[in-house]
């Protein structure tokens, strides 16, 4: 064989294993970036640079190789690590303090904004001052009101 044929030939495989590996990596990290980092809790595994992101990213790579489908992966992962690795859980009993946790924290925080409010303004209200209390606070304000009648 030619050494032009011979170098077109792995040319030619390796663009393809190049182009497949590029489309098993592409794969990879949109299985990836659906699933939360156990570490991070914040990030995808497709985004975090903790281990066990690294860890998950290579065993996704490892299911892809062998064939699995995306959502066989995913219920891999939900199977190993519960519903929490899903960014979008499914809704079911197990997961509707995830779903409605939030809203939940929002309304106890304006129930008790409501009370505090009502209670400050019970205790605002108006009070007559008895007459002692009204000659010590006059006496307290006689030498503010001395310096305005000045000016």
């Amino acid at each position: 064989m030619r050494p032009w044929r011979l170098a077109l030939l792995f040319f030619f495989l390796t663009a393809t294993a190049w182009a497949s590996d590029q489309a098993a990596e592409d794969r990879m990290l949109h299985i990836a970036s659906d699933l939360r980092c156990l570490v991070c809790q914040n990030e995808s595994i497709a985004a975090s640079q903790a281990g066990l992101a690294a860890d998950l990213r290579q065993q996704i790579r490892e299911q892809i190789h062998a064939g699995k489908s995306d959502d066989d992966i995913r219920a891999y992962m939900v199977d190993r690590y519960g519903d929490f690795v899903l960014y979008r859980p499914p809704l079911k009993p197990t997961t509707m303090l995830l779903w409605f946790g939030p809203f939940l924290l929002l309304a106890l925080g304006f129930l008790v904004f409501a009370v505090s409010l009502r209670n400050r303004n019970r205790k605002s209200k108006d009070v007559a001052l008895s007459e002692a209390e009204r000659r010590k606070a006059d006496a307290l304000l006689a030498p503010a009101n001395n310096v305005q009648d000045e000016s």
